[in-house]
């Protein structure tokens, strides 16, 4: 599921002439979302939660009728980068099942991968400072647009090894909870896929997030309201 989300990451430093502001500072979180997935309706939502000892938990699920994902991985902040310590995917589309668990051993510099998973996609993977999994794309990029710097980022996730380079494309007004806010629209295209994000500046994660497959809407999602 997760390469719907892995949708994220930035731009040129000349692509945001802002001055560099301090990243955004962790705090707990929900997020509610309009879904729209597979054509349909549904519920969407991303939670932050502190689990002690400097670890949070950041969770994602979008639920209807023909689907229910959900991500969530646990993770630190080393020197100032989100690290990912280990994740839990799990996806039901109709009748088909997949779970898949991630481990990010930061001691022996080394990523595993256990569950629904092809024999050459359990790893390990050498890991390197700055590595992300695809759900913590999210908060990096809006902390990273909100700072000005440009996001370059290396995904490891589902076994493989991925660069993400985004661009901003411009300006737009969003919506959230009635009220209305300017966001910087970036943008990334992978073959037949491209992934825009929306974000406003000071909010943990995108105002909206949208990935597009062969021209189609595939996944749809929509901030509604954060407390």
């Amino acid at each position: 599921m997760k390469h719907f989300l892995s949708p994220l990451r930035l731009f040129t430093a000349a692509a945001l002439a802002l001055a560099s502001l301090p990243a955004l500072a962790l705090q707990p979180f929900t997020a509610n979302y309009q879904a729209s997935y597979m054509g349909m309706q549904a519920n969407g939502v991303m939670t932050l939660a502190n689990e002690g000892s400097d670890r949070w938990r950041y969770s994602m699920q979008i639920k209807n009728p023909m689907a229910d994902l959900s991500q969530s991985t646990v993770f630190d902040e080393h020197e100032g980068k989100l690290r990912p310590l280990s994740s839990h995917d799990r996806s039901v589309l109709l009748i088909k099942r997949k779970q898949v668990d991630a481990r990010y051993d930061w001691a022996s510099n080394q990523a595993t991968w256990t569950g629904d998973v092809k024999a050459d996609r359990s790893g390990p993977i050498r890991l390197r400072s700055g590595d992300l999994d695809a759900l913590l794309l999210n908060l990096a990029i809006a902390r990273d647009v909100t700072a000005g710097r440009p996001l370059t980022y290396r995904m490891v996730d589902d076994g493989r090894i991925k660069p993400m380079t985004y661009r901003v494309i411009g300006k737009e007004n969003v919506t959230v909870a009635g009220k209305t806010e300017e966001a910087t629209k970036v943008s990334r295209v992978d073959g037949n896929k491209e992934q825009i994000a929306w974000i406003v500046p000071g909010m943990p994660v995108p105002a909206r997030l949208l990935q597009r497959e062969n021209g189609q809407d595939a996944l749809d999602l929509t901030l509604k309201s954060l407390n």
